[in-house]
């Protein structure tokens, strides 16, 4: 149901912003930096492409200080990180690992790739992190490991996570996909539990195109993973043989990664900051309206970035008849547009394609509910264009909000 406000631009009103005017009012991503072609083209001359090279070793180093870790080991993506995680805490056939219904496919696909059991869980309907109540709720004798993820850069309550993991003897792998530089009180995402994993795909707040990392403080973990993913080499323990005994994999980084991934971390901060003041400014046009709140994250302490800025449709106080269709159909008229993140929960998703037999879906009525139905999120691009382009935005946003609040 459309209300029938006259303002509104699919009503006829004057839209807030011309068709497609949008796009080019939000800055480029990935953004280039001229230091970074200097680098690349230093690599291409000099034939050291890979192999631990001089720029993944600064990362190693500095992007583990960045999350309050002691090491980082580097590979090719962040499946490959997650399914290393798994791996060097024993997660193996006969075991289950616990995920929340709503990531994307590859939290718990890593499972499934070390011949584990995902075990899918429900959401808290306010942070859409992992729900504690029900990752206990879901522990069995074959609980190996429980993987919770940072979702869209909201932080998930690691403190009853970890918690119950240690009464159950199971172990805590951190999704950090979403969280590059995200702190929980003061200490960073990654740095919460055995592991981080953190990705690096063309969209995320870093990138190298692609690319992952795991963050540890415990220096076994940290070359168990490097071997693991080295073909049984070291780089902590450089004057040891390979290990035999291991089913290693090759998915070794590239120093042309490394290089962008380590001038992008030295703007990190930078544009965290610039992402944090544009989602402070635009709620304030936003504060008032009772029908669309801003997803939490779990304690009011947590320093988050944003990968996705994302709302909750508070559908108690809707007018009767108006669905997030309608209000998507709405703000579209005004030239600018909001998503649904990937659409659906990651056992709907059409690149999900394990048979019923291998995983177990636990009730997941939030995961369902609210990516059905009241999800609405934009991409961390916008949150670093011009204030007036904000104030546009967020007026848009406003005008179909209010028209459709109670």
């Amino acid at each position: 149901m459309i209300p029938s406000d006259p303002t509104l631009a699919i009503n006829g009103g004057k839209a807030v912003f011309a068709e497609n005017e949008l796009n080019s009012c939000v800055p480029v991503w990935p953004t280039p930096h001229p230091e970074t072609e200097e680098k690349l083209l230093e690599i291409y001359r000099n034939g050291k492409w890979g192999l631990c090279g001089k720029y993944e070793k600064l990362l190693m180093e500095e992007f583990a200080a960045f999350q309050d870790t002691k090491y980082s080991i580097w590979m090719c993506n962040g499946t490959t990180t997650l399914e290393c995680a798994l791996l060097a805490v024993g997660a193996g056939r006969g075991d289950e690992v616990i995920v929340p219904g709503v990531t994307w496919i590859a939290t718990a696909q890593a499972a499934n790739y070390v011949g584990a059991t995902p075990v899918i869980v429900d959401i808290d309907p306010d942070t859409m992190c992992m729900d504690p109540v029900k990752f206990e709720e879901a522990i069995t004798p074959r609980t190996k490991a429980v993987i919770p993820v940072h979702l869209y850069s909201a932080l998930a309550n690691m403190d009853e996570i970890n918690r119950i993991a240690a009464k159950h003897g199971i172990h805590v792998i951190e999704d950090c996909a979403h969280a590059h530089g995200a702190k929980q009180h003061g200490k960073g995402a990654g740095s919460l539990s055995e592991y981080g994993s953190f990705s690096f795909q063309l969209s995320k707040l870093m990138t190298g195109g692609e690319g992952g990392c795991l963050t540890t403080n415990d220096e076994r973990l940290a070359d168990l993973t490097f071997r693991l993913s080295h073909i049984g080499n070291s780089t902590l323990f450089p004057k040891e043989p390979l290990q035999t005994g291991l089913e290693c994999h090759q998915y070794r980084f590239t120093e042309f990664q490394a290089a962008i991934i380590y001038d992008q971390l030295h703007h990190q901060k930078e544009y965290m900051a610039q992402r944090q003041a544009s989602v402070k400014f635009i709620m304030e046009f936003l504060k008032d309206i009772p029908s669309i709140k801003l997803q939490k994250s779990a304690f009011e302490d947590d320093e988050r970035d944003y990968y996705f800025f994302s709302f909750l449709l508070q559908k108690d106080f809707l007018k009767d008849g108006i669905e997030r269709k309608d209000i998507f159909d709405m703000i579209r008229a005004e030239g600018i547009a909001l998503g649904t993140g990937w659409g659906v929960p990651l056992y709907k998703s059409i690149v999900w394609n394990l048979p019923e037999d291998q995983y177990i879906k636990k009730d997941t009525f939030h995961c369902d509910d609210i990516m059905a139905n009241r999800l609405m999120c934009v991409m961390h691009p916008l949150l670093r264009a011009e204030k007036s382009v904000l104030e546009r935005w967020a007026t848009a946003l406003r005008k179909v909000m209010l028209a459709c609040t109670k």
